[in-house]
């Protein structure tokens, strides 16, 4: 015990020196192959000390570290690990609990559940929902639409779970031609396929089109799953969901949304208009370690009918455990019967926050992305591409041809990452090379916005030579 508190008592001094690092120097200083070439070593023949392992692991990673957690990251919407997070997801490391099922952690199995509570009161969605914590959107999205092809085939009747797909009725899969790349991985995951799809006209903000949706639909005929998305990854809008929700029930399809972010607008009384009508789905995904500040890794497969996700999640074998009826079993929510107890750590955040404290989280950070798009579509020769509604924007430079503007915007990320003042990212968006801006970090302020601001405009007129 000694040796592990000596261990924990180093770790700390690491960790909170690494945190005060990140809080001023944003830059990556190490490529991957320059780590690959730092890390790489033969495979060791005798055991090395603990202490001075975890001195050896910090010093080979000091500079291949990603600044995600600092408040000046903006490349993608990535949470910033809140201490409260980090804090109980070390205990859950320390405590080693298989979260699977009550037997295996009995107190892990009670937070979960305690948890997936909060979260329907915190979402508004319905409460008789059930939640499996998964890795994180990907997936989530895949239990989502695995309970989704459940649900759909049994209705035409055939068990998809018993049988498999082979012979299976087909499944129309129709979502917006904007949708985010995990929702394509999921569907190939479940064996659908990824290009199986029937791709729905969306508007100049990435919003699905409900006439394309009701063209599309009305021929189909047999199961049908509708998917939608709640924050666009680019424009961060929302799909106009009252309207798709009365198409697809009107077609008897399984509707999904994908708001791997953008469902925590529901979280605060100021943006939850941007989701009317999304609690007439079938089933919702988001991340919490996105807005919700946990640690890596923690995601949400929220379905209506849980006795339909228990039914596509469930395993069983003669040595597990037997509960009794009506228990909640974490294992019947997720692919996984090993996992970590996902549950302490969001149990904690919402702890740590409250819900006003979420409500003014993403308010506060939806705040700083407009007064930041603001200040750079002030700049001549800026635009920023999308209306703000939530935390993201995309923004080019230079004026001309497709070309000349994609040049100039990898010039100006190319020199503020040099700079190293914040950490942004490009994106392809409707045929321009962009710079996209995700604004999600907690420690995120109105100084770090500014100071991030003058450095891309700084940038921007280096680059035209000024």
């Amino acid at each position: 015990m000694t040796e592990l508190r000596d261990l924990l008592a180093l770790t700390l001094e690491h960790a909170a020196a690494y945190r005060e690092t990140v809080a001023t120097d944003t830059k990556l200083h190490r490529s991957y192959h320059e780590m690959r070439e730092r890390v790489a070593s033969p495979l060791p023949e005798q055991g090395a000390d603990n202490a001075a392992i975890i001195d050896e692991l910090v010093a080979l990673a000091e500079g291949g570290l990603m600044p995600t957690v600092g408040p000046r990251f903006f490349a993608w919407v990535m949470g910033a690990s809140h201490p409260a997070g980090v804090a109980a997801d070390w205990l859950v490391s320390a405590w080693g609990q298989n979260a699977g099922y009550h037997a295996t952690a009995p107190a892990a199995a009670a937070f979960e559940e305690v948890a997936e509570a909060w979260l329907l009161d915190l979402l508004d969605l319905p409460r008789q929902s059930g939640i499996g914590f998964s890795t994180g959107a990907t997936v989530a999205n895949g239990t989502c639409l695995a309970a989704a092809r459940t649900g759909t085939l049994l209705k035409a009747g055939w068990d998809p779970d018993a049988d498999g797909l082979f012979g299976a009725p087909p499944v129309h899969l129709l979502l917006g031609a904007d949708a985010h790349s995990s929702v394509f991985a999921a569907l190939q995951l479940i064996g659908f396929g990824s290009k199986r799809v029937v791709s729905i006209a969306t508007d100049a903000q990435g919003r699905m089109l409900p006439s394309a949706l009701e063209a599309a639909i009305k021929p189909l005929s047999g199961p049908k799953i509708v998917i939608a998305q709640a924050g666009q990854i680019n424009t961060g809008d929302f799909d106009p969901f009252a309207e798709i929700a009365t198409i697809a029930k009107a077609h008897d399809a399984w509707v999904h949304v994908d708001g791997a972010f953008g469902l925590w607008a529901r979280a605060t009384p100021a943006l939850k208009h941007l989701t009317d009508g999304i609690d007439a789905f079938d089933s919702w995904v988001t991340d919490g370690h996105k807005w919700l500040q946990v640690p890596y890794d923690c995601g949400f497969a929220i379905v209506r009918d849980k006795a339909i996700l228990n039914r596509a999640m469930t395993q069983w074998s003669s040595y597990l455990p037997t509960t009794a009826q009506g228990d909640r079993v974490p294992a019947n929510y997720v692919p996984e019967l090993s996992r970590r107890a996902r549950g302490i750590p969001v149990w904690a955040l919402i702890k740590a926050y409250g819900r006003d404290g979420i409500a003014e989280l993403v308010d506060g950070n939806c705040r700083l992305a407009r007064r930041f798009a603001e200040r750079l579509a002030a700049e001549p020769g800026v635009s920023v591409l999308n209306d703000v509604v939530l935390n993201q924007f995309v923004v080019s430079f230079g004026s001309g041809d497709a070309a000349a503007r994609k040049a100039a915007t990898e010039a100006v990320i190319a020199a503020v990452l040099a700079d190293g003042t914040c950490f942004v990212n490009g994106a392809n968006w409707r045929g321009d090379w962009a710079m996209r801006v995700s604004v999600s970090s907690a420690p995120t302020t109105e100084a770090d916005i500014d100071m991030s601001a003058d450095a891309i405009i700084a940038a921007w007129r280096k680059v035209q030579g000024h």
